[in-house]
């Protein structure tokens, strides 16, 4: 099962297949993310809490 490289959480295969660069078989980050968010090709440090 694929689990989230920043925080650790479960993540369904779908979710890798659409937003995990196709070299890595993790994401770097998911929604339950509290501290990072995608940004376009790259991970960025949130700028506000996202609760």
């Amino acid at each position: 099962m694929p689990e989230c490289q920043n925080c650790g959480s479960f993540v369904t295969e779908a979710y890798v297949r659409v937003f995990a660069p196709e070299t890595l078989d993790a994401p770097r980050v998911c929604p339950n993310c509290e501290d990072k968010i995608r940004d376009g090709n790259d991970v960025r440090e949130a700028r506000s809490s996202r609760s």
